[in-house]
């Protein structure tokens, strides 16, 4: 296929084509395939303002345990929403999303403990293995504070506790010099959050903050009962399910309080009604929520994963959140398969 047009002129035609349709537009020619896959177009798409959220899950099969596999969230229309398996992308213990990509963290034990850390660039799909992290440590969970990654974990099979930053620009690793005094801390990924610039810490004897610009650690004495699932941050406020009221809670740290968000009770009626549950996550993106959920069809012997929109807004009185639920659909007929992570990219 030829065109008479300038490949600068198509290039800015591309940009400004929503990615959903990039699959059918690479099958056109092979121009398109290579135009679609180079740098120049995602660089004019950016200059454009016309970079989009895409939302990733990493699957994994209920039955086995081990089986896992990426997909993408395709969303050309509110009504037809659809999870995209992407088998090509690795998988791994722990990620972490910065900007465009996702940093996979997986350890491996020879003679000593080794933690390998893949670049996942998403928007060419293409993977980069970085540096090691410079110490023996099991990494137990992973997190993002201003472009850098913090890593926490065990050195070697010891009880000795330890923090390294990666930093994504440079792709250099640091160690943190000074770590909370506590008597130990959940290796669960829901045990951490980062808000306010600031690393949040559930440990069995308490809360504990750590400051990067102070490089210090601080106990936080409000008692965070309501902090049970792994949730996301959004202008600094911090959202988690609640399966055990079923609500979605939030907790702002500059007001040091709990509220609920109201306007979902009749979304969040609908997946509890459902007797066989499984899996909720949500993950923020752009100034919304995505709610995913799996449930189980059992008169049709198999397994969904379904997904909500919901926009949120401040009361007027500043007192609480509104969420209104945009859309609210099954978006893969998944078989064995739930999620079980669930990240929001830029690209």
């Amino acid at each position: 296929m030829s065109t008479l047009l300038p490949e600068d002129v198509i290039i800015d035609i591309l940009a400004r084509v929503p990615r959903c349709n990039y699959p059918r537009l690479s099958l056109v020619c092979k121009h398109f395939r290579s135009l679609i896959a180079s740098p120049n177009l995602f660089a004019v798409r950016s200059l454009l303002g016309c970079t989009e959220l895409c939302l990733y899950v990493l699957l994994h099969n209920r039955e086995t345990g081990v089986d896992q596999c990426w997909s993408i969230l395709r969303q050309k229309t509110k009504d037809n929403p659809r999870l995209v398996r992407i088998p090509s992308l690795p998988v791994a213990l722990h990620y972490a999303a910065v900007g465009s990509k996702i940093y996979a963290f997986d350890w491996t034990n020879d003679d000593s403990v080794t933690t390998n850390v893949l670049s996942i660039d998403l928007r060419y799909h293409t993977v980069q293995p970085l540096p090691s992290i410079d110490a023996s440590v099991y990494t137990t969970v992973a997190d993002v504070i201003s472009g850098k990654i913090y890593v926490l974990g065990y050195r070697n099979t010891s009880s000795n506790k330890l923090m390294v930053v990666l930093n994504t620009e440079t792709e250099t690793w640091e160690l943190v010099r000074t770590m909370a005094d506590t008597r130990g801390y959940y290796t669960w990924s829901s045990s951490f959050v980062m808000m306010d610039g600031k690393m949040y810490m559930l440990s069995p004897d308490g809360i504990y903050v750590y400051d990067p610009k102070e490089s210090r650690w601080e106990t936080d004495h409000e008692k965070l009962e309501f902090w049970v699932n792994k949730g996301c941050v959004l202008d600094d406020v911090f959202y988690c399910y609640d399966f055990y009221v079923n609500s979605l809670r939030t907790y702002d740290p500059k007001q040091r309080r709990w509220g609920v968000v109201k306007g979902v009770e009749q979304l969040l009626a609908e997946t509890k009604s459902c007797s066989h549950f499984s899996w909720t996550e949500i993950v923020g993106y752009g100034r919304k929520l995505a709610l995913f959920f799996s449930k189980e069809e059992v008169t049709r012997g198999r397994w969904e994963i379904w997904c909500a929109e919901i926009s949120l807004e401040r009361q007027e009185d500043g007192e609480g959140i509104c969420g209104r639920v945009e859309w609210c659909n099954q978006v893969m007929v998944a078989g064995n398969f739930i999620g079980s992570k669930c990240v929001a990219v830029m690209v």
